[in-house]
């Protein structure tokens, strides 16, 4: 029977001596969610398990000059924010789908995005938030754009002995929407089939782009932001018609797969079809500030 040590460090400073004093026989524990079952299934090992449980200065979320979200917040404390749910209305969409209660009160946004799974819910919000990684190691911070920090399946930016601290994003411009669609087979506790995330910023008319942000998950071996699709909405008129042609190009930027839960084909037609829905949804909630 496979066996490890269980530390339970109470500050980041703590935390980040036992990575440094461990090194590759160490693994970081938070909610559990991905590390028990890939642990159970042989996926993983390691000596030594290191739980963020008990470090409070990394769970928290805090709206001054940027949006900050601590890397050990759970899944449901972003669910009932009301910071998250009126100012970034994107990640509650991912967050309120993704597993079950119980999943959402263990499982965190950084255990999420550090497992780097191409299905990640909360990835292709973060891509378009344009998000910051903060990482951190005995005597040394770095900052990482999103974009950069997925490597592959599972894999990261993360160096040996690097701990992600906290999640950060710039205040949305006035009149933006932003919206988050997870297609699955059925609407509870299913991982997603597709998931796109985007976010419009409008001049006062509300109807032309200035900025444009499109997330896909799904879509390729990594999150990925459909950049071309973000370029051909920018400066326009939004309408149906320019929505549909920004799903066609996205789909275009793609690379998807066939796997159990969907085929390569369906995936690239679904980018056609979600881009235009979330887009719409984006319109939607976009509005003056007051």
């Amino acid at each position: 029977m496979r066996t490890f040590e269980y530390l339970k460090p109470a500050s980041i400073e703590e935390a980040l001596s036992l990575l440094e004093q461990y090194g590759d026989r160490a693994k970081v524990i938070a909610g559990g969610t991905d590390v028990m079952v890939q642990w159970k299934k042989k996926l993983i090992s390691a000596e030594y398990l290191i739980s963020l449980r008990n470090i409070p200065e990394l769970n928290f979320i805090d709206l001054a000059a940027e949006l900050r979200i601590g890397s050990a917040t759970s899944h449901r404390a972003l669910e009932l924010s009301s910071v998250i749910q009126q100012a970034f209305p994107v990640i509650h969409d991912a967050v309120t789908g993704l597993g079950s209660v119980q999943v959402r009160n263990s499982g965190t946004i950084g255990g999420n995005l550090c497992n780097a799974a191409p299905s990640a819910d909360t990835a292709p919000p973060m891509l378009v938030l344009d998000t910051e990684v903060r990482i951190a190691r005995v005597g040394a911070t770095r900052s990482v754009p999103i974009e950069e920090f997925f490597k592959g399946p599972g894999k990261t930016a993360l160096e040996t002995g690097e701990l992600v601290t906290e999640f950060a994003a710039p205040k949305p411009m006035p009149n933006t929407g932003m919206a988050y669609w997870k297609h699955t087979r059925r609407k509870a506790m299913d991982l997603p089939i597709l998931g796109v995330a985007m976010l419009m910023s409008f001049d006062n008319d509300l109807t032309t782009c200035r900025k444009a942000r499109i997330g896909l998950g799904v879509a390729a071996p990594v999150p990925l932001r459909a950049k071309k699709a973000e370029a051909f909405v920018e400066g326009k008129l939004v309408d149906e018609a320019v929505l549909a042609e920004a799903g066609k190009i996205a789909a275009t930027e793609a690379s998807p797969r066939t796997t159990i839960r969907g085929s390569e084909w369906y995936r690239r037609d679904m980018i056609r079809v979600l881009v235009k829905r979330a887009g719409l949804v984006c319109k939607q909630r976009a509005c003056r500030p007051a």
